[in-house]
């Protein structure tokens, strides 16, 4: 009873991370190092000398448990099945991990008024405009990915929960598997390199988002509620952004531009998914970092490690 008492009277929230050991979830645990509020990470994997609560999300009972022993205020989502091409031969999986974990989540948080931050993507859009896309588009989702996390977002509207989603794109940090880390790999190891220059976006450097999450948080802003994009600010196409990794990185790779057509995949990507950021910077007051800087930062992050 104390230790709810202290929580209540000073204001201190007890936040549960799922997919802590992905790159959002291991920069909010680094950005959670000098936070106020109690965070506890949770995973169904592990990682060497990182502390992980195991958590399956995709059963209720579970989570349930978890949020009553650990007295939970907010639900931070970061768990996802991400592996787009993949995504297409395994649309159970994709479903179970992007829309009924989230579904289950948000059931939980409405049963036990609590507050949940999910985190989605730009590949809820068709890709087939020329304009950044703001929160109220139309979503046409092109593959199994989007579409199951579209069915995500629905759920959690469906659900009642109070509820801020954020949808982001073209991820990376220096955690896990990325962009960034495989041109840093490839540029390092070739002398020449195609890559595909007419999908355009914008990267978002983990660490940012991160920032935002604890903004949130902290400055107890959770009462936003809604559905708003985040990624870096700029517009650039993926031959653009392996040409800046391989120049930030000291590389010295010949890297030339090639259509989507001349590397097929089995999933559709969008070919313009940049994000419109006015209503998240309006309404949580931030500014957004120009995605060059942010990069710049990663790799130096990268470097020292």
């Amino acid at each position: 009873m104390r230790d709810f008492i202290f929580v209540t009277i000073f204001g201190i929230m007890n936040v549960l991370v799922t997919g802590a050991n992905g790159q959002l979830g291991s920069e909010l645990r680094e950005a959670a190092a000098k936070s106020r509020d109690r965070f506890v990470f949770s995973d169904v994997t592990s990682v060497p000398g990182v502390e992980t609560v195991y958590l399956d999300i995709t059963n209720v009972d579970a989570v349930r448990i978890i949020c009553d022993s650990e007295r939970i205020d907010v639900i931070v989502n970061c768990a996802a099945y991400t592996n787009v091409d993949k995504a297409e031969d395994d649309s159970a999986t994709a479903m179970l991990l992007n829309s009924t974990a989230a579904g289950i989540l948000a059931t939980v948080a409405a049963e036990r008024n609590l507050k949940l931050i999910h985190i989605s993507t730009d590949y809820v859009f068709h890709g087939d405009s020329t304009l950044p896309y703001r929160e109220d588009r139309p979503t046409h989702p092109l593959g199994v990915y989007g579409s199951t996390k579209l069915s995500g977002e629905r759920k959690i509207a469906e659900s009642g929960c109070d509820s801020i989603i954020f949808r982001t794109a073209w991820l990376y940090s220096p955690f896990g598997k990325n962009f960034v880390k495989t041109m840093l790999g490839l540029t390092s190891e070739r002398d020449s390199l195609k890559v595909v220059f007419d999908q355009i976006g914008t990267p978002t450097y983990a660490r940012d988002l991160a920032k935002l999450i604890i903004k949130v948080i902290s400055d107890n802003m959770l009462s936003l509620t809604g559905i708003y994009h985040f990624s870096n600010e700029g517009a650039i196409s993926w031959y653009d952004f392996a040409k800046a990794i391989c120049e930030i990185g000291g590389n010295s790779c010949d890297i030339r531009p090639c259509h989507t057509e001349d590397y097929p995949s089995k999933a559709q990507r969008p070919r313009f998914s940049v994000l419109d950021k006015t209503k998240v910077k309006e309404t949580f007051g931030i500014t957004i970092p120009y995605w060059r800087d942010s990069l710049e930062d990663c790799i130096r992050r990268i470097k020292s490690r």
